[in-house]
């Protein structure tokens, strides 16, 4: 099985996937496991445990050279309706069992895709059925993921009437010639009127998404890219380093060629998000993550992040999506017919699980929130019944070393120069057998 996880450091940005989201990897995720899946929904659920949906929109306008997702570009109105019935009748199904009933929603999340590639009527319908289902009103967080282009004035107010509180628009980039290059949808014309837009109508929180190391990216760009970032003053900035998973379009354009990577390499892609951080925290920004800034972090918090990288119960919708339920890991089937299919003929959908030994969630745990920049392990020794330090003691000991993090006493801190290369220093965390194997 071939090798994704980065063990060692290295310079060129070379085809795998390094941003890690959960552990064990996904490609342990099995069949066999599906029964305990379908226990857990069938079980009574420890309801002092934070619940939330992940709602999965597959349809984009294009697919973006750099894309990893389960995505499918100009599909008509007849199929988006089918999908759309499809997750309505799959939450229906499992509104009535007993993980799900009468359980008060604290979070959602709409991904993609692009969730936004949906009219505003198609929102309406959604959030209509839905709710008949489950209710996200009385949620702290209601994420919903946007591509500048396919906004406008009346959607935006869409999204405001059926509920969302947090809008992240993908803006990447605010250089056309590199968006065309990286087969953005958008140009910046389409930024400045969807941020304009958003803005008119006013949401408790807004994200930007920004990419650094796109094809094409140079010193002078990137810095004109945190300029307008900063001028635009979201509540909240992500900044992701470009990285090449195996089933992006520019890594099967380099296996076809024999070409070397067009991505700008590790060091260089680190020394442009550390002088993000500069500019930010300069600008009254914090660092909330190795990717994630934010400017108060009493109200400005990523809720569903949050939740996720604490293992709470996240009910997955939609094909192709994961979540946890009850400690049991599981995904959907990630074909658009096959999906919308199974749930046609009155069957849960469910395509793969895992269930996670008590050591792989607190691996799992820990490593998502090293991601943060700082683990108070107290709270991971009650939850676990481990002194989480002592856990981890020779890999601690050798990043602390490396000068990757420090640790004091019961806390872990992360430094600049860790949080720069976090997910490459997850590994060493990771039990012996998973730690080189296909991630996806």
């Amino acid at each position: 099985m071939a090798t994704e996880l980065p063990l060692t450091e290295k310079k060129q940005t070379e085809v795998g996937s390094y941003f890690i989201s959960n552990y064990p990897a996904y490609s342990v995720w099995n069949k066999q496991d599906i029964p305990s899946a379908k226990e857990a929904l069938n079980s009574e659920p420890d309801v002092s445990v934070p619940f939330g949906i992940y709602t999965h929109i597959p349809f984009c306008r294009k697919r973006c050279k750099f894309c990893y997702f389960r995505v499918y570009i100009q599909q008509n109105a007849k199929t988006i309706q089918r999908y759309v019935q499809a997750v309505d009748d799959e939450l229906s199904m499992l509104a009535k069992l007993p993980a799900v009933k009468g359980r008060r929603v604290e979070f959602a999340y709409f991904g993609g895709g692009t969730p936004s590639y949906l009219s505003s009527k198609q929102l309406l319908q959604l959030r209509d059925r839905l709710s008949q289902s489950v209710s996200w009103e009385t949620a702290q967080e209601v994420t919903f993921e946007c591509e500048p282009g396919t906004l406008n004035l009346e959607k935006v107010k869409t999204l405001k009437e059926i509920g969302i509180t947090r809008v992240s628009l993908g803006v990447e980039s605010f250089n056309d010639e590199i968006l065309e290059t990286n087969g953005r949808a958008h140009l910046t014309d389409s930024i400045e009127k969807a941020y304009g837009w958003i803005q008119d109508v006013g949401f408790p929180q807004v994200n930007i998404d920004l990419i650094a190391g796109m094809i094409g990216e140079t010193d002078e760009n990137w810095h004109r890219n945190l300029d307008k970032a900063l001028e635009m003053g979201a509540d909240n900035i992500t900044i992701y380093q470009m990285e090449l998973p195996f089933n992006t379009i520019i890594s099967q354009e380099m296996k076809e060629t024999g070409k070397t990577s067009p991505v700008a390499d590790w060091p260089t892609k680190r020394r442009w998000v550390s002088e993000a951080i500069d500019r930010l925290q300069a600008a009254g920004y914090h660092v909330a993550s190795g990717q994630e800034f934010v400017k108060d972090p009493e109200k400005d918090r990523f809720l569903y992040r949050d939740h996720l990288f604490r293992g709470h119960d996240i009910l997955p919708l939609g094909v192709s999506s994961f979540g946890h339920i009850q400690g049991v890991h599981y995904q959907n089937n990630d074909q658009l017919e096959e999906y919308i299919s199974i749930v046609e003929s009155g069957e849960l959908p469910i395509n793969r699980a895992y269930v996670p030994t008590p050591q792989q969630q607190l691996i799992r745990e820990f490593i998502l929130r090293l991601k943060e920049g700082v683990v108070e392990t107290d709270s991971l020794d009650e939850k676990y019944g481990v002194k989480t330090i002592d856990e981890f003691a020779e890999a601690l000991k050798n990043q602390e070393e490396a000068g990757y993090l420090e640790v004091h006493g019961t806390k872990v801190q992360v430094t600049r120069k860790g949080l720069l290369q976090i997910d490459s220093l997850l590994p060493e965390y990771f039990e012996e057998e998973y730690r080189r194997i296909r991630y996806t």
